[in-house]
Parts: structure tokens; C-alpha cells; sequence
């Protein structure tokens, strides 16, 4: 196991990608802090999937917009496993796609309200604890459409940005404390909400190795960064997609 006996939070864990990177933590042995928001009952039903076959994890509901509710819950989950060795920001919601002139500004506040506040709730919260414990993991789920820029997706993309540029400058300050922050990519992964009515061929088209990906391919990444595999890792931008994306630097 990659993580054995190590505790991480993951944001928006309850479904869709989220709740693969839960099991994939899991089965790697981490005990999984499963985070949601309004799918209290996915979440709890999620946990108890994973405590059934032998893991540890337990659902908190908490508004990870609200840094008060963020320290609360993450007094909490130090409360019941004794540590936080890594983070995984993933949670997202509201409008994310449409053209310029059919979004609102309430839109875009939204998207950085996930894309940055968020992340900036978490990580200020496990921090000094990270620290105490002599380092940590945090992993920003970004998006392989940061590379296309594509028509329709200016909120997703400004909230995506946010968090590609605050990723970057937190490995930078926090890498003094030996906690690494590493992003990953993902393309159109396949979870629940992807029915096999839904035609894909277009953008598998696209696609070098010729599939769409399965949602937990990101747990996988995710697990390798939480890990000492990966422990001079920090600042990387990891796309998740098959191909699609085939280089992010000069």
C-alpha cells in the first residue's frame, strides 16, 4: 500500500471523480476524510463501502468556502485520526460553462470562490498541522482545458486558473516545510454521471491512446503524490488525459 496509515482530505469526495479518488486513497490504506457539501448521504454511503471492506473513512459536511467551517472540520478529523498528512482539492459547483455574453459575474465569483478561497480555507487549516507532523501532500484537481482555452468555458477556466497560479506559488512557500503541492489534469473522465448514452467518439478522437479515461486513473495520480514515491515532486502540472495534453513547458 502507497499511503498506509496516512489521513487525507478529499474535497467534493462524495461523487464523480471525487469519490474515485476516495476509494483509490482507501484501498491504497489512507483514511479518507470524505468532504461534502450537499450529498450528505452519498458521502456517509460512500464511507461505509470502504469501512465494509476493511478501510477507514467517515463523512464531514462542510462549506469549504467558509474558513470557519473549514477549521472546524479539520479540527475534527485531526480530533478522530490523530493527523492530516494530505489534502486533495477537488470540490467544485454553479455554472461553469457558457459563452461571455449569457454569464454573470456572480458566476466568476463562484468559480474563484472553488478555485482559490477554497484551497487557500484548506490549506490555511492544515497547515500547522502538516508542519507539526514534518510535512504533507496537497493536490489541486485542475483541468487539461487549461491548455485548449476553449469557446464556452471562461468561468470554468478563470476559477481553474486561480488555482493553477496559487498551486504554483504555494509549492514554492510551503516547500520550506516539506509540504509539496502538485496539481493534476484531468480530461473528460468516465464516473456515474457518464452514461454509455453519452457518445464520446469525438473527443476520443482526440485522444492518443484511443479511450476515454476512467475517473479512477486521477485516484492512481493522486495516490503517487500523497506518497514518498513522489516526495521530490512539487509544483508539477500532471495531465491526466490519455495524451491530449502532451507537453505543459518549454
Amino acid at each position: 500500500m502507497l499511503i498506509k496509515d496516512r489521513v487525507v482530505i478529499v474535497t467534493g469526495g462524495a461523487r464523480g471523480i471525487g469519490a474515485s479518488i476516495v476509494r483509490v486513497l482507501a484501498r491504497e490504506g489512507a483514511a479518507v476524510a470524505i468532504n461534502c457539501s450537499t450529498s450528505r448521504d452519498l458521502a456517509d454511503e460512500l464511507a461505509r463501502s470502504i469501512t465494509d471492506q476493511g478501510g477507514r473513512a467517515r463523512a464531514w459536511c462542510a462549506d469549504i468556502t467558509d474558513p470557519d467551517a473549514v477549521r472546524a472540520m479539520v479540527g475534527e478529523i485531526h480530533d478522530e485520526f490523530g493527523r492530516v498528512d494530505g489534502v486533495v482539492n477537488n470540490a467544485i459547483a454553479g455554472v461553469q460553462q457558457g459563452l461571455l455574453e449569457n454569464v454573470a459575474w456572480e458566476d466568476y465569483t463562484n468559480a474563484f470562490d472553488y478555485g482559490a478561497k477554497a484551497v487557500l480555507n484548506t490549506v490555511n487549516a492544515v497547515r500547522p498541522i502538516m508542519r507539526a507532523c514534518g510535512g504533507g501532500r496537497i493536490v489541486n484537481i485542475v483541468t487539461e482545458q487549461w491548455n485548449f482555452g476553449a469557446a464556452g468555458w471562461s468561468v470554468y477556466l478563470a476559477g481553474k486558473g486561480a488555482m493553477v497560479g496559487l498551486s504554483r506559488v504555494m509549492s514554492a512557500e510551503l516547500g520550506p516545510e516539506n509540504i509539496t503541492v502538485n496539481m493534476i489534469a484531468p480530461g473528460w473522465m468516465r464516473t456515474e454521471k457518464v452514461t454509455p448514452d453519452v457518445d464520446t467518439t469525438g473527443y476520443v478522437s482526440g485522444v492518443p491512446l484511443g479511450r476515454q479515461g476512467d475517473a479512477e486513473e486521477i485516484g492512481k495520480v493522486c495516490a503517487f503524490l500523497m506518497s514518498d514515491l513522489a516526495a521530490f515532486v512539487t509544483g508539477a502540472y500532471i495531465p491526466v488525459c490519455g495524451g491530449a495534453v502532451r507537453q505543459t513547458g518549454g
